[in-house]
């Protein structure tokens, strides 16, 4: 078990840096450096390993000592594996960090100071730029995670497929719907309170849930651009992996099912069976049999679920009426494909 004991006199907040790894040996040597050159005193770094078969765990023992190990004795995912992990861990704040990414030296430090200076604010992410391409922001999470009225997830500087670069057009730190698992900052009572991720998800997509759980139980989402990270991206699930498309149809239509009202249901499904249908037999019409499969296999096991796991799955906080933040009431499939708009400045004007 890591020792969370914190012998330092300082007064600020005590931050976890937590790890989920799985079979990311060449990712933690390459890039747990960077975390461990982190100014911010006040922390403790934690590598959860979700039952490796290489020699992961080892390896960070021997090269890595002053960083804290956990083995979990499965792996359950991302949603699963932090789960198990971070019931081990006591911290102000936990930070999950994809193995995969490389931070600044001041990283933490922006987004503690945000968080502590409005205790609503249950979750927020730093910018998240591509580690290849430096000056674009990167696909999962961006800067900042919003959704359409449909339940379709964009971000600040990526919309779709299109990822802009980074011009300081998104600096302010501003609310949104929902903070990227990438580099994913979270109030240690808050994540417990809320029970977690669902384990069911795996990976892909909890994150949302749960920032939307936090919405409705009345915290907010933010983004700190002042905190740069840069991400590898796709280290897991490389993009176009049928298993992520599946992961990603399934668990974006149990995270709309979970948080929404009956009555949004009414209208909302049946509109994303329509279109979701749309997308699957354009991937089977274009040669990829793959991506058809994934949809329809996501459709058939997020019904399964609807009729035998909502008991123990829908959370009451999605009653709470709250005018939540980050939601385009529009659709960005019209937005990006019928009105060629590609940003996300050019589909959500500011107020």
């Amino acid at each position: 078990m890591p020792t969370t004991e914190n012998t330092s006199t300082t007064t600020l907040p005590l931050v976890a840096v937590v790890i989920l790894n799985w079979n990311g040996k060449n990712f933690l040597d390459r890039f747990l450096p960077s975390v461990l050159a982190s100014t911010y005193p006040n922390k403790i770094i934690i590598v959860a390993d979700n039952a490796s078969t290489d020699d992961s765990v080892s390896f960070v023992r021997g090269k890595f000592p002053s960083v804290e190990i956990i083995v979990n004795p499965s792996n359950g995912g991302y949603a699963a594996g932090y789960n198990t992990a971070l019931k081990q861990v006591q911290a102000d704040y936990f930070v999950l960090l994809n193995s995969d990414v490389e931070v600044m030296p001041e990283w933490i430090e922006p987004v503690v100071s945000l968080m502590e200076n409005d205790r609503l604010i249950g979750a927020c992410q730093p910018k998240i730029m591509d580690e290849k391409k430096r000056d674009q922001f990167e696909y999962a999470g961006a800067c900042g995670g919003w959704r359409d009225a449909l339940g379709y997830p964009f971000a600040r500087g990526r919309v779709l497929d299109t990822i802009e670069a980074d011009s300081g057009q998104y600096d302010p730190p501003a609310e949104c719907s929902w903070a990227t698992g990438t580099a994913l900052f979270v109030r240690a009572d808050v994540f417990n309170k809320l029970q977690g991720f669902d384990n069911y998800y795996f990976a892909h997509q909890e994150e949302i849930d749960l920032c939307w759980r936090m919405q409705h139980a009345g915290y907010k989402i933010f983004v700190q651009p002042a905190s740069v990270i840069y991400h590898v991206g796709g280290g897991t699930l490389p993009k176009g992996n049928s298993k992520k498309t599946y992961l990603n149809f399934r668990n974006n239509l149990i995270t709309i099912y979970k948080n929404s009202t009956a009555a949004t249901l009414f209208y909302l499904l049946p509109l994303r069976f329509s279109l979701d249908g749309v997308a699957a037999w354009k991937g089977l019409l274009s040669g990829d049999a793959g991506y058809f499969i994934a949809v329809l296999k996501a459709y058939i096991h997020f019904l399964r679920w609807v009729l035998f796991k909502q008991s123990v799955s829908v959370f009451p906080e999605k009653l709470s009426g709250r005018n939540l933040h980050g939601v385009y009431r529009g659709s960005i499939l019209v937005q990006y494909y019928l009105k060629k708009k590609k940003t996300f400045s050019e589909i959500v004007r500011p107020k």
